[in-house]
């Protein structure tokens, strides 16, 4: 059986410190080849990071800690200390299979991302047979059956039978999703209802699971700044060790009266001591438990450098459309001015010929609420106006107030439909001939969510701003609800790219975040860009993030994560790097002896490791009790809408 790497580092570390018991009990009994027992102990223990340190320097000319720590265990057993060499190889030893455990753990989920994806799918031929074939032969338009209790092997849409989708694996979301005909499938996810059919609509190398384990496996070769910071700082100071080594030893042998003894006694104990393992540590293990924490969540980051990035944030911007909103319009107001349920039964019957958006709306509002004795009318689709029908020789209509050139509204009917208007709401009316039965006023509501996160990140002290291609009464409804610090209305794609970069140049980092190719632009010139993992592929693509389950309060667990990243780096660099000053300093002042150098080194690189892996914790999200705006309004009455400044630039792109 093949030992996976940290299998082997935990092996060499026990079979180590059984050859330290085993040369300390011989020592003790005065056998004369105990010796033999500790450099086994130091062979085994430090082969693989000698090893590895030897093959970076000769290849990348890049002097590393590795080196350091076989120099010191050799320097160790010169002098004759060899329990205090073959020690040091031990810890070492430990702290490296510890580490390497560490980055297991942080990489788990990728694995069991891996493990969870399909090999093979039963295709449906069509003499109704099925064949189990490799998931890498299948075809777009290959139709497949999915027995009930089995992952869904490709991304796809169903096209037969209805289902509940456990899709824990793609969004982190514990509640299982009712499924039915042309509804999205994604491979990996479970079928917990009966069997189904589907068509494949992406090849195996480019489904939405693919693309999770891409992203996750990119995030966590892709250094932070910090890592990287320290990766080039490990080259300078491993040289300024090694120049320092021959200077402890000389010139207190030479200047300060030390014998050659204790001179090379502590330029060996400098060596151990002033090595940077656990300020090399410092960043990477941490850096990788949260990536793999964000993965579990939800949070694809794309680098460590932007989940690093992400703490230092100054100014957010999002997309109005499918980012703050529902991204569908849903009926906030109902008036009926007469005779309701005979012309709710026909609104529906009406409605129910159209895909329009807003037809749906209407018809999700209400199809409990109307019995179905007008199905069999004809409709008549005007486009750009709406719908019309005849009953009894008398015509219908639903649709804009242009529909019917011939009502006149009374004032106070007028005040009222202008004032769903202003809080920026579509109207649709329903007339009977000339008379106008029942109007409906329908916006595209913010997601429950959003309003807390929004507060969230006012609270942090970052600025909020909503840029969208909406016209301007629809943003400020939307935007006096959330209390976001600017609103930009009407905007292209290259107006929202320029206030992106405005934004970079005047906070340094900032994020966009949003969903459709629109979008794209402005994620790909912000410092962070952030995308809805329902959005378009494009999206995706140029984002630095990518919010899976399309919940905005996982950016503010992302943004809590990054915080607590930041603590936990600086806790390790300042422990570390303090650690190292003050046993550099009682080494100088011969304080200590080797053996509590070795374990105070190694020690502290074993401490900042295991804190590092808090960043596997839970982020908890504290949530406020807020009342929404569409809450507060009445179930069938109208809204209302605050006032919010509007600064001289938004004036300028509100009247485009």
């Amino acid at each position: 059986m093949k030992l996976s790497e940290e299998q082997k580092a935990i092996l060499s570390t026990i079979l180590c410190l059984l050859l330290i018991i085993i040369g300390f009990v011989l020592e003790k009994l005065n056998v004369r080849f105990y010796p033999i027992s500790f450099a086994a102990a130091i062979f085994l223990g430090g082969f693989k990071q000698t090893k590895e340190g030897l093959f970076d320097t000769i290849e990348n000319r890049h002097l590393n800690v590795d080196l350091l720590m076989a120099l010191a265990a050799i320097g160790a057993c010169l002098i004759g200390n060899w329990f205090e060499g073959a020690m040091l190889t031990f810890i070492f030893c430990l702290s490296g299979a510890l580490e390497e455990y560490t980055t297991n753990k942080s990489k788990k989920e990728i694995s069991s991302l891996m493990n969870m994806q399909p090999e093979t799918a039963f295709l449906l031929h069509d003499s109704g047979k099925t064949t189990e074939v490799a998931v890498t032969q299948l075809q777009i338009g290959d139709l497949l059956l999915v027995p009930k209790g089995a992952r869904i092997p490709i991304d796809g849409t169903l096209v037969k039978g209805s289902s509940t989708i456990d899709e824990a694996a793609i969004t982190g979301e514990s509640i299982p999703v009712e499924k039915g005909i042309d509804a999205p499938l994604f491979g990996g996810t479970i079928n917990l209802g009966d069997a189904i059919t589907m068509s494949v609509s992406k090849t195996s190398d480019n489904t939405l699971f693919a693309k999770i384990i891409r992203l996750v496996d990119e995030a966590q070769n892709t250094p932070s700044q910090t890592a990287s910071f320290i990766e080039t700082l490990e080259n300078t100071y491993v040289k300024i060790i090694l120049i320092a080594i021959p200077m402890m030893i000389l010139i207190p042998y030479l200047f300060l009266g030390w014998s050659w003894s204790e001179s090379f006694y502590r330029g060996m104990v400098l060596l151990v001591v002033a090595s940077p393992c656990a300020l090399v540590a410092s960043a990477t293990p941490a850096t990788l438990a949260a990536i793999s924490n964000g993965a579990k969540n939800g949070v694809l980051f794309k680098g460590g450098v932007y989940l690093e990035n992400l703490a230092s944030l100054r100014a957010i911007a999002f997309d109005k459309t499918g980012t703050l909103t529902r991204g569908t319009p849903i009926v906030t107001d109902a008036i009926f001015l007469s005779n309701k349920e005979e012309g709710l039964n026909i609104l529906l019957a009406m409605e129910r010929h159209s895909t329009h958006p807003l037809a749906q709306a209407i018809i999700l509002r209400f199809e409990n609420e109307t019995t179905s004795e007008y199905n069999q009318m004809e409709v008549k689709n005007i486009i750009g106006f709406g719908m019309e029908t005849t009953i009894d020789s008398i015509t219908w209509r639903v649709g804009k107030s242009t529909f019917n050139d011939h009502t006149i509204l009374r004032e106070e009917l007028q005040n009222e439909i202008e004032y769903l208007q202003n809080e920026g709401k579509t109207v649709i009316y329903l007339f009977k001939e000339n008379d106008i039965i029942a109007y409906f006023g329908l916006l595209d509501v913010p997601k429950p969510e959003a309003k807390e996160v929004i507060h969230y990140f006012k609270q942090s002290g970052i600025r909020t701003t909503m840029i969208t291609g909406d016209h301007k009464k629809t943003a400020l409804a939307v935007a006096a609800e959330l209390d976001v610090d600017e609103v930009y209305a009407n905007c292209l794609p290259e107006d929202k790219t320029v206030l992106i970069k405005e934004q970079k140049e005047t906070y340094g980092v900032n994020i966009m975040v949003g969903d459709g190719i629109n979008d794209a632009p402005a994620l790909a010139n912000a410092a962070i860009g952030v995308a809805m993992g329902e959005g378009t592929d494009i999206a995706m693509d140029v984002a630095d993030m990518v919010l899976m389950q399309n919940d905005l309060e996982k950016l503010q667990m992302s943004h809590l994560l990054s915080k607590k990243l930041k603590r936990i780096v600086t806790q390790n660099i300042i422990f570390s790097a303090g650690v190292i000053l003050l046993l550099i300093l009682s080494n100088f002042f011969q304080l200590i002896n080797l053996p509590l150098g070795v374990i105070g080194h190694e020690g502290s690189t074993i401490l900042v490791i295991l804190n590092g892996l808090r960043m596997l914790q839970t982020i908890p999200i504290e949530k406020k009790q807020t009342t929404g705006f569409f809450s507060k309004a009445k179930k069938l009455g109208a809204s209302s809408a605050k006032h919010i400044p509007v600064s001289r630039n938004q004036n300028k792109l509100l009247r485009k």
